[in-house]
């Protein structure tokens, strides 16, 4: 990926480039089978902000399977890395974030897997073997950059260690929501937005604060459902509270609104209407193709709210100068 295309161009190209995306990582990695390769201890994926969100579904679903695996954050370690029989995944759409190149740099060659967009990358270049996305033109804030990432992870937790790939993929659903109308009734002049999922679709709760942090300006926390019930939500009050699940979800997005607290509540479920209780129906799938799902519906989300508060979604307020290398 060279440079960024405007939010909107983005958007609208999702679909279709979501589409080539699967198609082309769907190749590789059944390549890497034919060749004998993904087999034995399962990964460890590590990233930065949208990258490491983006694993999120994928653990979910090689933990189903019966296969170790775990996420962290690429910074959160110590380097040299500690010794492990465990393969490890770094993911960076640009292939240049510098904590994760550190990790990976630490870890045995053979070890060494990469998630990444650009190709020629840095992070390419260390590991030895890399899927690529096929540097999609992506949005400053992740739209169609992220969702082909959390797909091409997902492919990988289906195929790991003998696996198949659910044939899902290659018809994936949409879902196109226009969120003023949500947005208007939660309130643009909202002071947080807590964002609430449960555990397969933590990755998307996390990628939706993030995104309502980069793009509307409003303070998200994101969270998994057991986690909000454990004390964190009693300091709920005057702002949005986004739930992402089918079970518990429906019974804390009841209680929330019944006590005037308003909530968008995500789900495959049928849910009886109700004061201060917004509902956004998706179709269900397994978590990894769910996630992709529940990600276009938090960025329409997050594009109106940005809308409504008088944001410019391709204006950002700070930029740093230490998070990635320099390009090859």
């Amino acid at each position: 990926m060279k440079g960024y295309i405007p939010w909107v161009s983005a958007r609208a190209t999702q679909a279709l480039r979501l589409q080539v995306a699967v198609k082309d990582c769907t190749a590789q990695i059944l390549a890497w089978q034919d060749a004998g390769e993904l087999r034995g201890p399962g990964p460890l994926f590590v990233g930065i902000g949208n990258s490491l969100a983006a694993a999120g579904a994928a653990v979910w679903t090689l933990r189903e399977r019966g296969i170790e695996a775990w996420r962290a954050g690429a910074g959160d370690f110590p380097v040299p890395f500690p010794p492990s029989a465990h393969p490890v995944v770094g993911i960076s759409q640009s292939g240049r974030s510098t904590e994760t190149l550190a990790v990976l740099s630490a870890v045995p060659s053979p070890q060494r897997l990469a998630v990444v967009n650009a190709g020629g990358s840095p992070l390419s270049a260390l590991a030895s073997r890399s899927l690529h996305l096929g540097d999609v033109p992506d949005s400053y804030a992740s739209t169609i950059g992220y969702t082909a990432t959390v797909a091409a992870l997902g492919l990988l937790a289906d195929a790991w260690d003998g696996g198949r790939i659910d044939p899902g993929w290659a018809s994936l659903p949409f879902v196109a929501e226009d969120l003023r109308e949500v947005v208007a009734g939660l309130g643009a002049d909202a002071a947080y937005a807590d964002v609430v999922a449960a555990a397969p679709s933590v990755g998307s709760a996390e990628c939706g604060a993030l995104l309502l942090r980069e793009v509307a300006r409003l303070s998200g926390t994101p969270m998994t459902t057991r986690s909000y019930l454990h004390g964190a939500m009693e300091s709920a009050g005057p702002g949005w509270h986004i739930l992402l699940g089918d079970d518990r979800e429906i019974q804390v997005a009841r209680t929330l609104s019944e006590s005037g607290r308003k909530v968008l509540l995500i789900t495959t479920a049928v849910v009886a209407g109700a004061p201060n209780l917004w509902t956004v129906r998706i179709p269900s799938l397994p978590a990894g193709q769910r996630a992709v799902v529940e990600s276009i519906v938090l960025q329409s989300l997050a594009e109106a709210a940005a809308a409504a508060r008088g944001i410019d979604i391709e204006e950002f307020v700070f930029h740093h100068e230490d998070t990635k290398v320099a390009a090859q």
